[in-house]
C-alpha cells in the first residue's frame, strides 16, 4: 500500500504548505534527499497552540501538535517530489519550547514518530533529536524537520 493510500485509511489529509516566514524554501532536494524548514503546528494558517511543554501546554497535547508539524512537513514533501517518492524517512529534528525542569522532549516527539510509522511503515523508522528549547518562532510549542530519502 503506498503512502497516500495509508495516509487516507488513516482519515488524514496532508495541509496546504505553509508560506514562508522568511527567505527560506519549505523544502530542498539534494540528491536523493529532501530536507524540510522547521514546521510549525499550523492549523488553517494559524498557530493550533502557543506556550511551552510543562507549562500552558500538557504531554498529550504536545504530541498531537507533532504529528501537526510532521504532516506540514510531508506536505512540503509531497509539494516537491509527491509522498509516493519517499523511500524512507531518515531524521527527524524537533524543538520543543520548554518550561523549566520539563524533561519531556522525546516524548512529545513520539506523537510525530508514531505518525510517520503509521504512514510509511518500517521505512518511517528513523534517526531523531529532540531538543528542548526557550523560545520557537510565534510562541509555538514545537517545531519539527524531515529528512527524507526519496527515489
Amino acid at each position: 500500500m503506498s503512502a497516500s493510500d495509508r495516509l487516507a485509511q488513516l482519515g488524514l489529509v496532508l495541509p496546504p504548505v505553509a508560506t514562508p516566514a522568511g527567505t527560506y524554501l519549505p523544502a530542498v532536494r539534494s540528491g536523493s534527499l529532501v530536507f524540510t524548514a522547521g514546521q510549525l503546528p499550523l492549523v488553517g494558517g494559524v498557530l493550533a497552540a502557543t506556550g511551552k511543554l510543562g507549562a500552558e501546554v500538557d504531554l498529550q497535547r504536545g504530541q498531537e501538535l507533532a504529528r501537526t508539524c510532521a504532516l506540514a512537513a510531508l506536505a512540503a514533501v509531497d509539494e516537491m517530489v509527491g509522498l509516493d517518492a519517499v523511500v524512507r524517512v531518515v531524521k527527524v529534528v524537533g524543538f520543543v519550547a520548554s518550561a523549566p525542569g520539563f524533561t519531556a522532549q522525546p516524548a512529545v516527539l513520539n506523537g510525530a514518530s508514531e505518525l510517520l510509522g503509521a504512514i510509511f511503515g518500517a521505512a518511517g523508522a528513523h534517526a531523531r533529536s529532540a531538543v528542548g528549547v526557550a523560545e520557537l518562532p510565534l510562541g509555538a510549542p514545537i517545531e519539527i524537520e524531515l529528512i527524507v530519502e526519496v527515489s
